[in-house]
């Protein structure tokens, strides 16, 4: 669901709610606050106090009760004492929200690890239609000498498949155009940067377009259009 004009607050707990110390009170009145109020809309996560977007939110901490944080975008809110502390005021959803029905889970993320091969690509032709990279740095392509890993990367754009580069680091994003390699693969395949993006978003994004259609030229026109503050372009 898309531009719902009715909040649709996501919260929980680090600690069960039968303990004495549970952050799962707080938080679910935290959430009934948020979600009550006139001016709030959208998806969002409410936890330890913050409000953020559903689509920047990503769990940082396994233990400690600031679990989540918004990556690379302003919180939309703090909570203090039953209070909604806004830090700006987003623009009024449209009337009608957008509902989709159909997810293509046909998406896989790939971890770059130092020494992986480029035959991994093959192992994945036939039960993959997204294939997402984390790759070094800011974006780096492995070059070891050669050049399987561009190999492959021709054969499987031309094979009609999705790729997207991002980076295994949470913030900031990434630039292929920093060094020769990613530079060289923007520029001669089809593939697409997440830039700020999380993995989370871009993840979900994919199964939400290939769903809808496969044609390369209109995977990248939505992927591009930013949805729910999902992408931010410079």
């Amino acid at each position: 669901m898309q531009r719902s004009i009715k909040p649709i607050a996501l919260t929980g707990s680090q600690k069960s709610i039968f303990t004495e110390d549970t952050d799962a009170r707080r938080n679910l009145l935290d959430a009934f606050s948020y979600a009550s109020d006139v001016r709030s809309h959208g998806v969002c996560v409410v936890f330890d106090g913050k409000v953020i977007a559903g689509t920047r939110a990503r769990k940082m901490r396994t233990k400690s009760m600031n679990a989540f944080s918004s990556v690379d975008y302003p919180e939309l809110a703090a909570l203090l004492d039953g209070r909604i502390l806004r830090y700006f005021y987003e623009p009024e959803m449209q009337p009608r929200p957008s509902f989709y029905r159909a997810l293509n889970d046909r998406v896989f993320v790939l971890k770059l690890i130092p020494g992986m091969g480029a035959d991994i690509f093959g192992f994945l032709t036939d039960s993959v239609d997204a294939l997402i990279i984390e790759s070094f740095g800011v974006g780096g392509v492995p070059c070891y000498g050669d050049e399987d890993f561009l190999t492959a990367i021709e054969r499987w754009c031309g094979a009609g498949k999705t790729l997207v580069f991002t980076t295994q680091v949470p913030y900031e994003g990434s630039d292929m155009g920093i060094y020769q390699v990613g530079l060289k693969v923007k520029q001669k395949y089809d593939v697409i940067e997440a830039y700020n993006m999380t993995l989370e978003s871009t993840v979900t994004k994919l199964m939400w377009i290939l769903a809808q259609t496969r044609d390369p030229r209109r995977v990248r026109e939505m992927f591009y259009t930013p949805v729910a503050h999902d992408l931010l372009l410079f």
